[in-house]
Order: C-alpha cells, then sequence, then structure tokens
C-alpha cells in the first residue's frame, strides 16, 4: 500500500500525500515513492509542472516519521536511520533542483519534513489555515530538511528564532518572511488547484492570490533577540525584557526545549549561513546519525510523541550545562 496517490493529465502530473491518521508524516515509502515518481516526470517531455496536495485537510504533511526513527535507535539499528535520512534529503535535494515547475498547496500544518518536500520548491501557497513550524528541539533533534541552508537567509534573525523556539506561524506570516511564495484563501485553493490541473498557466492559476491579512511576525524584535548564536545570551536578553509577553513566551518555548539541541540548532544554522545547500544536507546527515544516538533524542520522542506527557527529562538539563566538545561532535566541527 503507497501513502501517496499519483495522476497525470494536461501536462501536470500531481502528487496527493494521503496518510491522513499520521497527518501525512513521511514514512521510507512515502519518501522512496516521492523520490521515483519526481525522477520519472523530470525526465517526462509530456509534463510541465508537478503539483503536491494532501488528502488531509488538517495537514500537508506534520514532518518526518520521527516515532519509527526512535525504534531505530532504541533497537540499535543505525543503518536504517542512515538510510532514512539520507533518502529524505536526497529527496529535499531533488525538489530543489527541480527541471519543472513544482507547485505546493498548504492548506494546514506543515511542519519539518513537510517544509522539505514544499519550501525547496519554486511555488508554495498557503492559506490562512497552514502551520508553519520547525519544532524539532523539543524532541532533542535539530532543524534538518535542508532548513539549516533556507533559515539563515530569512530576515534577520528569523531563521534562528524560527530553529531555535519552534513557534508557529500562519500562512500570511510565512509569505511575509520568504517562506511561502503566495496566499490564497483556503475556500478559493480547490479551484486553484483546479485551474493548474486544467492546464492554466501558473500566473493565471494564482492571480487572486493575495490577503488583505498583514502579518504580526515582530521583525523588529526577532532581529534584537535573535541575531546571535550564543544561546546564552538570546535567553539572557529574553528574561531581560521584563513585561514584554512576547519575549517571555519565547523564553518558555526555549525552556521547553532539549538545551543540547538549542546549540546544536545554533551551530548548524550559523554554519549553513556560509555552505552551499549539498553541504547543508551533509553536514545534516552527520548530526542526524550522532544526535539520535543521544537520550535526549530518545527522551524527546516519547514525550512529545509517544507518551505525549510533554515533561521530558533531558540531560543536561540546562543550557549552562552543555558540553561544547558534545556540541562539536554533533555538528561535525
Amino acid at each position: 500500500m503507497s501513502f501517496i496517490r499519483t495522476s497525470v493529465a494536461g501536462g501536470v502530473g500531481e502528487i496527493v500525500l494521503d496518510r491522513p491518521k499520521a497527518l501525512n508524516a513521511l514514512d521510507q515509502s512515502m519518501i522512496d515513492d516521492m523520490y521515483v515518481t519526481l525522477g520519472e516526470w523530470g525526465d517526462d517531455d509530456s509534463i510541465e509542472t508537478v503539483l503536491v496536495t494532501s488528502a488531509s485537510d488538517r495537514a500537508f504533511c506534520a514532518g518526518g516519521d520521527i516515532r519509527a526513527i526512535r525504534e531505530h535507535a532504541i533497537d540499535g539499528d543505525t543503518e536504517s536511520i542512515t538510510r532514512y535520512f539520507a533518502s529524505e534529503y536526497r529527496l529535499d535535494q531533488l525538489v530543489a533542483d527541480y527541471p519543472k515547475p513544482y507547485v505546493s498547496l498548504i492548506d494546514g500544518a506543515a511542519m519539518g519534513g513537510g517544509l522539505g518536500i514544499s519550501v525547496h520548491g519554486e511555488i508554495r501557497v498557503v492559506t490562512e489555515k497552514a502551520l508553519i513550524a520547525m519544532p524539532e528541539t523539543a524532541i532533542g533533534f535539530f532543524p534538518d530538511i535542508g532548513s539549516t541552508y533556507f533559515l539563515p537567509r530569512l530576515p534577520e534573525g528569523v531563521g534562528m528564532w524560527l530553529g531555535l523556539t519552534g513557534a508557529r506561524i500562519r500562512g500570511v506570516d510565512a509569505v511575509a518572511v520568504g517562506m511561502a511564495t503566495h496566499f490564497v484563501s483556503s475556500a478559493d485553493l480547490p479551484a486553484v488547484a483546479e485551474s493548474i490541473r486544467s492546464g492554466a498557466s501558473l500566473a493565471d492559476a494564482l492571480a487572486s492570490s493575495g490577503t488583505e491579512e498583514t502579518s504580526d511576525v515582530p521583525l523588529r524584535k526577532i532581529g534584537e533577540y535573535f541575531a546571535d548564536d550564543n544561546i546564552n545570551a538570546i535567553v539572557g536578553g529574553l528574561r531581560g525584557a521584563v513585561g514584554d509577553d512576547w519575549a517571555q513566551e519565547m523564553v518558555g518555548l526555549l525552556e521547553n526545549a532539549s538545551p543540547t539541541s538549542l546549540w546544536v540548532t545554533a551551530a548548524m544554522i550559523t554554519a549553513g549561513a556560509r555552505s552551499g545547500l549539498d553541504e547543508c544536507f551533509d553536514r545534516e546527515l552527520h548530526a542526524a546519525e550522532q544526535i539520535t544516538a543521544t537520550n535526549d533524542f530518545r527522551e524527546g520522542v516519547r514525550a512529545v510523541l509517544v507518551d505525549k506527557d510533554r515533561n521530558p527529562a533531558f540531560d543536561p538539563a540546562s543550557i549552562e550545562e552543555v558540553d561544547p566538545a558534545v556540541v562539536a561532535r554533533i555538528v561535525g566541527a
């Protein structure tokens, strides 16, 4: 059984993500099936555009199949872990290099791996129901899927903010910071999809895109608090902002994250700012192999996705106690 459905008509190849019970979380079979399909379509002259949609009204793709990765880690099956991440990043690289217009319609949650198969593409359409996030630090992991390349290329501090805190942004916010290219109301999205399927030009299909809503992402504050990659400095600055509710909310998000993951994430984003996408994927694969072997990863996934008690016992428990040598080993510095 495949969790993706494909069709070709009128010069448009469509991939429908169809694993609704898991919010379309990418398992190994979905990654493999998408890679084969996109490879074939890239060489097919009859296909001019690729469209990626979801069969679920709750999610585009909520991420990778992290619970399965945790099981592999517990079993010591490092080969399956490496295969998963290597094939996922290979798929994301294919999307980034795709020779034809690649269009994602995001109406619902798009997190982690869901951004890997969308943000690297040419056209990313979001709605008011879109919920975008990189929530990995809360599970003892780090933002991967090539995000260490695109996060540092967002407006100042925004990538560090999203990567460290796991903060969720809306569709209009994603357009404002450059993670999405077009906004369409959720009610109009089926018509946009049908227009693309019928062979209309992308310009015509998206002609009605736009919104009267404005983003409320506090870019000035983000640039002020998250321009650094020193976790102590970031947290200290936020804690010192007495009376600033937003800053204190960010402190709460950071305190729920794995301290080791915070330092790793900051280092990965800083390194990614001066690296090509392929270099970022290589670094991410090394870091993924290293960090999935840690207690924080097993404990973080347990607390958030398995037992869902939201009470992980991270070790070390504070950012001050994190050993720089451990961070360097994970990052590969």
